[in-house]
């Protein structure tokens, strides 16, 4: 299994890291085991010291986030006809299927951008929005607002730890990573708030 951390600080002064940082946020948006937190920010770090350039990270991580985030979205497109014929209407499932259509097309945006921020969150939303035929053109739109807005924040929430603290790029890399935990629990605590003034969803989605 590749070590993403230690492959990222081993390229850190090459423009093969750019690559690195394509691939891990491509494969974090279908792969929950892949850590691309860790090495955005740890590439953040090393931008506020001099031999990465911080413009390029963020814009090589939404490239391969906004990539990512077409797999999961397009095998639900695919699977979406099948997955309806085992939906009767009528039934609980079906209702929830109907449900998150109706809130997608409400708050699509919304809930594209914030889900991003959270690492679960990310794979059911990209792969419900497939399965329910959301259209390509507003999926498109809302997740590059989504993936530009995820990268910058994890890139800068680095660079701002490697700028206070410059001589200790471990105690720079591990201020990223907490402020990285405490937004995402932010924004998981105002969707649930949010969520919770919506209209009530089915009471169960399995029958």
């Amino acid at each position: 299994m590749i070590d993403w951390l230690e492959l990222a600080e081993s390229l850190i002064t090459s423009p093969w890291l750019y690559a690195v940082l394509i691939a891990v946020s491509f494969l974090d948006s279908f792969l929950p085991l892949i850590p691309s937190e860790p090495v955005v920010i740890l590439a953040g770090v090393y931008a506020a010291t001099g031999p990465t350039d911080i413009v390029l990270v963020i814009a090589a991580t939404t490239l391969g986030a906004f990539l990512g985030d077409l797999v999961p979205y397009s095998a639900g497109r695919l699977l979406g006809t099948r997955v309806l014929k085992r939906l009767p209407p009528g039934s609980k499932r079906r209702a929830a299927h109907d449900w998150f259509a109706r809130e997608l097309d409400a708050r699509g945006g919304f809930i594209l951008v914030t889900t991003r921020f959270i690492p679960v969150g990310r794979y059911l939303a990209t792969l419900s929005t497939g399965l329910v035929d959301y259209p390509l053109g507003r999926y498109a739109l809302f997740i590059g607002v989504a993936t530009s807005t995820w990268s910058a924040y994890t890139a800068l929430t680095g660079y701002l730890g490697g700028v206070v603290f410059q001589d200790n790029a471990l105690l720079a890399f591990a201020v990223g990573i907490g402020l990285a935990f405490l937004v995402t629990g932010i924004v998981e605590g105002v969707r649930r708030l949010r969520s919770g003034r919506t209209a009530t969803a089915p009471e169960s989605a399995v029958d």
